[in-house]
């Protein structure tokens, strides 16, 4: 092995290490089905502990089968309905639904909900081989209870490599067909890092692959700041903060979107446009300050936030208001009757409208 694949090991090890010690649990890469590009024993133990009653009711049907027929309805409707849209919402199962994620309520009152937030396993896989016909590796894929939910693809300066090359890495060498890249199918979001940057895609097209920076930011510019911990990676919040456990499901649960756009072309017919939205990291950061500080100081309080033109602001709202709105205060008690957006523009009102829609189903909160 040469010494540049070496240090790049090396940095691998560290963020591997930093998860594993917080949270997420290791997967195999031999136990990867490269067609259906999901972790198949991950997602049966899940199923079995999680909803033993569905699980047995099912079993009488099934017998011995049942683990692959789980296996077919779970592939079959992610490949229908999208992976973001099976983990919140679930799947049917000869006429069962079955669950493969639960996420955090709003409040602490249900022990039963937070038994079963507690069972979902956040999985880390380093090299993962995920074709078919040939050994090319992923640096780390982050899964939930079996299902493939993020890649991360490394490179490190000392050897002459930065994020622009796992970006270009991304874009010529992994085939956006591959059953792991489908769009909405299955991963959601791809990372390519360094010691000092991170940039990320909801989406993977070839040679168009679109990233937008994941950067918090320096001194008024581009980048980030030094590690104030003196080990070099500027770049730690990425597996220290953002995809720290409670963070990604958090992510998974009320953050990303999948935002439809359809417009009339010049001859009339009718295009649609599908973009996975994932948040950027002033955003995220600026959700979550929010509501933390109306957690704690409660209502009456004014805000500015600050956002340039292009860097999201539609959905920062959007966020926050439907956070807000389901908002408990420590002492389970909700914080706001009623969230209201003013805004100026007919077409901000219907994006911010189906944007929030999407997190919350129940008749007339939107």
């Amino acid at each position: 092995m040469s010494r540049e694949r070496t240090k790049e090991l090396a940095f691998e090890s560290v963020i591997a290490h930093h998860f594993l010690a917080h949270g997420y649990a290791p997967v195999l890469r031999d136990g990867f089905d490269r067609e259906r590009a999901i972790f198949p024993d991950e997602v049966l133990r899940f199923v079995r502990e999680t909803q033993p009653s569905e699980w047995e009711k099912l079993e009488a049907l099934h017998g011995e089968r049942t683990g692959e027929q789980i296996l077919t309805d779970l592939s079959k409707w992610m490949d229908t309905h999208g992976c973001l849209a099976t983990i919140r919402h679930g799947f049917k199962c000869y006429g069962r639904t079955l669950r493969v994620a639960f996420f955090k309520a709003a409040h602490d009152m249900n022990p039963e909900l937070a038994e079963k937030y507690a069972a979902n396993r956040l999985g880390l896989t380093r090299q993962l081989y995920y074709k078919t016909d040939s050994t090319k590796s992923i640096d780390l894929v982050i899964s939930l209870n079996g299902l493939p939910i993020a890649t991360i693809e490394l490179k490190n300066p000392i050897t002459g490599q930065t994020a622009d090359h796992a970006k270009r890495q991304y874009q010529k060498d992994r085939d956006p067909r591959d059953p792991i890249f489908t769009f909405k199918r299955r991963t959601l979001v791809h990372f390519a890092a360094d010691t000092a940057v991170v940039f990320m895609t909801p989406r993977l097209a070839g040679t168009a692959t679109y990233f937008l920076p994941f950067n918090k930011g320096e001194n008024g510019g581009a980048g980030n700041p030094v590690d104030p911990a003196g080990r070099g990676y500027r770049t730690a919040y990425l597996w220290e903060e953002a995809l720290e456990r409670d963070s990604l499901l958090d992510l998974l649960a009320r953050f990303l979107h999948l935002q439809i756009e359809e417009k009339r072309a010049e001859d009339g017919t009718k295009v649609r446009r599908e973009t996975m939205i994932f948040p950027r990291y002033h955003q995220l950061r600026a959700v979550r300050s929010l509501v933390d500080s109306a957690r704690t100081n409660g209502v009456g309080t004014n805000y500015l936030v600050e956002h340039s033109a292009g860097s999201g602001k539609s959905n920062t709202i959007a966020w926050l208001a439907h956070r807000l709105s389901s908002l408990h205060n420590d002492s389970n008690e909700r914080v706001f009757d009623s969230v209201i957006v003013v805004t100026d523009r007919v077409v901000l009102d219907q994006q911010l409208q189906d944007t929030v829609y999407q997190f919350e189903h129940k008749m007339g909160v939107v």
